[in-house]
């Protein structure tokens, strides 16, 4: 390693700028899902972990400054967020079946196998986390450039430039991906609607109010065709009427 006394200072730019409207909000509020709670939750984490990165670069503690706010702090950022999202559709989802099932008067027992598994989970958290694809490229690119920031003098100053123009293009790259996974609850939406209606239109089956009711009419119609004389009583209800009444 160069001599620390010969090292250029590591200045972590200021990224609010570069994250945008993941900073400011954006002008499309979901109503049938509020994600401002996360937004800010994964704006405030790249934001406190460049707090740290500044930090630990003033305790000339290099190496884990660059990591602080390197690939792997962007991207369990990401990772965290998507799968917030993705309990949120799934709690949003869950909510809106129940409450047509229970609206149809569909039974408890069939109401459980509406229930969206960790299947469903998985599948949902690989569709949401996918609109982030792009991000991808761009962090090992970061990573790189940090390589490079790590050792750099004033020989090779364009290191430290470099690798400050990949934070911010990170941080432009992450605003992106949190569009894009905000159009992906759109879709998510449109395509449990579909199921939701499917729910909504269930009716109960009437064979088994039928049946009910034939066991119950098809004894009383019978008997009274018999009573009127238009039906012989059959021999084993004659037996049965005189030893019970006979005695």
């Amino acid at each position: 390693m160069s001599n620390p006394k010969l090292l250029l200072p590591l200045r972590i730019p200021e990224l609010g700028p570069s994250l945008g409207k993941l900073v400011t909000g954006t002008p499309r509020p979901s109503d049938w899902l509020p994600l401002d709670g996360t937004r800010y939750r994964l704006a405030t984490c790249i934001i406190s972990s460049t707090g740290e990165a500044r930090r630990l670069a003033a305790n000339e503690e290099r190496a884990a400054a660059l990591a602080a706010i390197g690939r792997a702090a962007w991207q369990e950022a990401w990772e965290e967020a998507v799968s917030s999202v993705a309990d949120l559709v799934l709690s949003r989802i869950a909510e809106q079946l129940e409450a047509e099932a229970v609206a149809v008067g569909m039974s408890r027992r069939r109401r459980g196998e509406l229930g969206i598994g960790a299947a469903d989970r998985r599948a949902l958290v690989a569709r949401l986390g996918s609109v982030g694809s792009d991000l991808v490229p761009v962090l090992d690119e970061l990573d790189e450039r940090a390589n490079d920031a790590l050792d750099a003098t004033a020989l090779n100053r364009g290191a430290v430039e470099a690798w400050q123009e990949s934070l911010k293009l990170a941080a432009r790259h992450l605003e992106a991906a949190w569009l894009a996974l905000e159009q992906g609850v759109e879709r998510e939406e449109s395509r449990w609607r579909g199921v939701a209606d499917q729910v909504a239109g269930w009716r109960r089956p009437l064979w088994p109010v039928g049946l009910a009711a034939a066991l119950v009419l098809l004894p009383t119609l019978w008997l009274g065709l018999i009573l009127g004389g238009y039906v012989d009583v059959p021999i084993w209800l004659q037996s049965a009427w005189s030893a019970i009444f006979d005695r």
